[in-house]
C-alpha cells in the first residue's frame, strides 16, 4: 500500500504541471485567434473574461487525457532511470502491480470526465454560444475587419476603411453585389451603418453619400452610374450567425446537449423516419395503381377525343404528385438519418475521450518503463505522437461517420481500441522482458569530436 501511494505521488506532480501548460497552450492559442475580433470593439472586460472562462470547458476535455499520458510516461521514466522499477521487481512487484493504483487513479478521473462531458460541457458550450450571438448583435460590425473584404453578406463582398467602438457606423465602404450574375454591380459610400431588423433575420445597411456602378452583360454598351444621398441593402443574417439565442434543449446542437438528451433526440427521430418510410410505402402504392390498375385501358379517344385529352393530362398530373411526393420524403429521410448519426457520434464521442484516459495508462506506463528516462521532453515527444495519432485517427472517424462510410461506433472507439491493444501487447512484452528504447541514433550524423565538445 505503501509502495502505491508512493507511486500515486510520483504521477500527481507531473499530471498537474502538463495540465496547466496544456491549459495555457490551449488559452494562448484561443487569445491569439479570437482576440483581435474581441479587443478595441468597445466590448468591456468582463464580458471578454467570460468568454474566455467559458471556453475553458472545451480545453480541459483535451488537456486531461494528454496530461495523464504525459505524467505516465514521465513518472514511470523517472523510476526506471532511478532503478526503483528494478528494486519493485526484484522485490516481487510485477509491473502489473505497479500500474494498479494508476490505473484505479485513470478510472476515477475517467468517471468525472464522464460526468463532466454531460454535465458541464454542454452547458458551457451553449452559454458561449449565446454570449457570442449576443455580443454580435450588440455589435454587428464585430466580424468586419477594416481594410479586409468580407464575404458573410449574402450575394456582396464588403470592404470597410473605418469601423468605430462606441457605434455601428462605417466609414470608406466599398460593396460588390454578386446577387445578379448577368450584372456587375459596384456601390461606394462615404459612411453607413449596420443594424438587424427586429426578428435578427435581416441584415440591413444604410449607406450615405455614394454612388452606384452598374454594367448590363446582355447590354455592354450600356454602362450606369447612380448618385444617391442614402441607400439601404438588406440581406439574410445567415452569414453573421445572428438568429436568436437557443433557449430549450431543442434548439440546441450536438455538443450542447448531453448523451441523455441526444439519445431522446435521437428515439424522436428514429419514429420520424418510421413515419416517413410509411409514407414513401402508400405513395408507391398509390403509384403503382395508377399505372397498373388505374383507367388507362377505359381511355376511347376514337368517342370523345378532348374527354380522353383531359382524363390523359389529370392522370399525368398525378403521377408527377406522386413523383414530387416520393422524392421529397426520400431527402427527408435522408436528411433524418444523417442527424442521427450526428447525434450518435457525438454521444459515443462524450465517452471515447474520457476513456482515452485509461488507455492511455496501458500505453504510457510500458513506453516509460522502456524509455528509462524522466525528462520532459521524452515525455513530451512520445505523448504528443501518440496525441496526434489519436485525435488524428478521432477526427477521422467522426467524418467517415456522419459520411456513412462506417458505424459511428467504430469511428469514435477505434483509436482507443488500436492504442489499447498495443498498450497491452506492449505492457506484457515489458513485464516479460527488459526491453529499453534507444534515443542515442542521432548521435550517428554528428561528428564524434562535435559530441565530445558539447558533452564537456
Amino acid at each position: 500500500m505503501i509502495l502505491w501511494i508512493y507511486i500515486v505521488k510520483r504521477h500527481s506532480a507531473p499530471f498537474i504541471g502538463s495540465f496547466l501548460f496544456l491549459m495555457s497552450v490551449f488559452m494562448l492559442q484561443f487569445v491569439m485567434k479570437f482576440m483581435d475580433q474581441l479587443v478595441g470593439k468597445g466590448l468591456s472586460g468582463v464580458v471578454i473574461a467570460e468568454l474566455m472562462m467559458l471556453n475553458l470547458a472545451w480545453m480541459v476535455v483535451l488537456a486531461v487525457p494528454m496530461a495523464v499520458l504525459v505524467a505516465t510516461l514521465m513518472a514511470f521514466g523517472s523510476m526506471a532511470s532511478t532503478n526503483e522499477v528494478t528494486a519493485m521487481k526484484a522485490g516481487g512487484m510485477s509491473l502489473y502491480r505497479m500500474m494498479f493504483p494508476v490505473t484505479i487513479c485513470a478510472l476515477i478521473i475517467t468517471y468525472l470526465m464522464i460526468e463532466f462531458n454531460n454535465k458541464v460541457l454542454p452547458e458551457a458550450n451553449h452559454r458561449s454560444k449565446t454570449l457570442t450571438l449576443d455580443i454580435r448583435r450588440k455589435k454587428p460590425t464585430l466580424t468586419l475587419v477594416p481594410g479586409l473584404f468580407n464575404q458573410d453578406m449574402t450575394g456582396y463582398s464588403m470592404l470597410v476603411r473605418k469601423t468605430f467602438e462606441e457605434s455601428n457606423e462605417l466609414e470608406g465602404v466599398t460593396i460588390y453585389n454578386h446577387s445578379d450574375p448577368s450584372k456587375n454591380t459596384l456601390i461606394t459610400a462615404k459612411r453607413g451603418s449596420l443594424s438587424f431588423s427586429s426578428d435578427y433575420g435581416k441584415l440591413i445597411m444604410d449607406l450615405y453619400d455614394g454612388e452606384i456602378y452598374e454594367l448590363d452583360h446582355n447590354k455592354p454598351n450600356l454602362y450606369r452610374v447612380v448618385k444617391f444621398e442614402r441607400q439601404r441593402l438588406t440581406t439574410i443574417s445567415e452569414g453573421f450567425d445572428f438568429e436568436r439565442s437557443a433557449v430549450d434543449a431543442f434548439t440546441r446542437g450536438d455538443r450542447e446537449l448531453s448523451s441523455g438528451e441526444m439519445l431522446y433526440m435521437v428515439d424522436s427521430l428514429k419514429g420520424l423516419t418510421t413515419t416517413i418510410q410509411e409514407r414513401i410505402k402508400n405513395y408507391t402504392v398509390s403509384l403503382n395503381e395508377k399505372l397498373f390498375n388505374g383507367s388507362v385501358s377505359e381511355l376511347s379517344p376514337a368517342k370523345d377525343f378532348w374527354r380522353s385529352i383531359d382524363q390523359y393530362t389529370d392522370m399525368k398530373s398525378q403521377m408527377m404528385f406522386y413523383r414530387n411526393s416520393i422524392e421529397s420524403e426520400i431527402a427527408n429521410d435522408e436528411y433524418q438519418k444523417k442527424q442521427i448519426r450526428e447525434f450518435l457520434v457525438e454521444i459515443h464521442k462524450k465517452y471515447s475521450i474520457p476513456v482515452a484516459c485509461f488507455v492511455f495508462i496501458l500505453v504510457g506506463a510500458p513506453l516509460g518503463v522502456m524509455a528509462r528516462r524522466g525528462g520532459f521532453g521524452i515525455a513530451a515527444s512520445l505523448s504528443l505522437g501518440f496525441f496526434l495519432l489519436y485525435w488524428s485517427s478521432l477526427i477521422g472517424g467522426e467524418k467517415l461517420a456522419d459520411r456513412q462510410f462506417i458505424d459511428p461506433w467504430v469511428g469514435m472507439w477505434g483509436a482507443n481500441i488500436f492504442i489499447g491493444l498495443l498498450g497491452v501487447f506492449l505492457t506484457y512484452k515489458v513485464s516479460k522482458e527488459n526491453i529499453e528504447l534507444n534515443f542515442n541514433w542521432w548521435r550517428r550524423f554528428i561528428p564524434t569530436k562535435l559530441i565530445e565538445r558539447l558533452s564537456r
